[in-house]
């Protein structure tokens, strides 16, 4: 996760920390359209090849569910696709992708959002465990990761939206604060004040989880 964002003080095992950290798994690229480094052109094809796993992943964690994920994931290509050439490459290719979907994401949710929807992110869908580049880690590894994950999506379920974004941005993608309001087109001190917001609501939620489980237990 990014370090140059205030936190605000977390307890040791909140599973927002313990949860999956996946690395950014694509560089910067050069825009779409213009040489790359060895002068050859970059495409859409070739954007949407690279980029496809970093937009579907983004707009589950943003709370669009599996339902809807396709049209989602379409939507934010189709916008790419009519925006390439406007694109001037002042922005790293990732950054610019991740503005597009959270826009896109947060267009589909006054149109479409049904109140009782919930996300589950996409490394879980089908099997309940998370898909590793790495070698697969023992089973019950497998599932006590799984289920972590379950629970930050069900934490970050109530979140806002734009508190959502700006910790998914963060904790997932890694970025930083300054490449968050890149991506949003958002004043630095807003994203900052965002971020404290949206982890202390996090924290509260998962107090209000720890209690409720606290109580159940005999």
């Amino acid at each position: 996760m990014s370090t140059d964002s205030p936190e605000a003080g977390q307890s040791p095992d909140n599973p927002l920390e313990t949860s999956l950290h996946r690395p950014p798994d694509d560089s910067p690229r050069p825009p779409p359209g213009a040489p790359d480094a060895w002068g050859k052109p970059v495409d859409f094809d070739a954007v949407y090849d690279e980029h496809f796993d970093l937009v579907w992943r983004t707009a589950r964690r943003l709370g669009v569910p599996e339902v809807a994920a396709d049209d989602v994931v379409q939507d934010v290509f189709l916008v790419v696709h009519r925006r390439m050439a406007d694109y001037d490459g002042k922005t790293p290719i990732k950054y610019w992708l991740l503005g597009i979907v959270t826009r896109v994401v947060a267009d589909h949710r006054r149109t479409y959002w049904r109140k009782d929807a919930r996300c589950v992110p996409p490394e879980v869908d089908k099997d309940g465990l998370e898909t590793h580049a790495s070698p697969d880690p023992a089973p019950s590894e497998q599932a006590e990761h799984a289920e972590a994950l379950r629970l930050v999506v069900s934490l970050l379920d109530e979140l806002d939206a734009e508190k959502r974004e700006v910790l998914v941005l963060a904790q997932f993608e890694e970025l930083s604060a300054v490449e968050i309001a890149e991506c949003l087109g958002l004043n630095l001190n807003t994203v900052y004040g965002r971020l404290r917001a949206a982890r202390r609501a996090f924290d509260a939620a998962y107090a209000r989880y720890r209690a409720r489980n606290a109580r159940r237990t005999p």
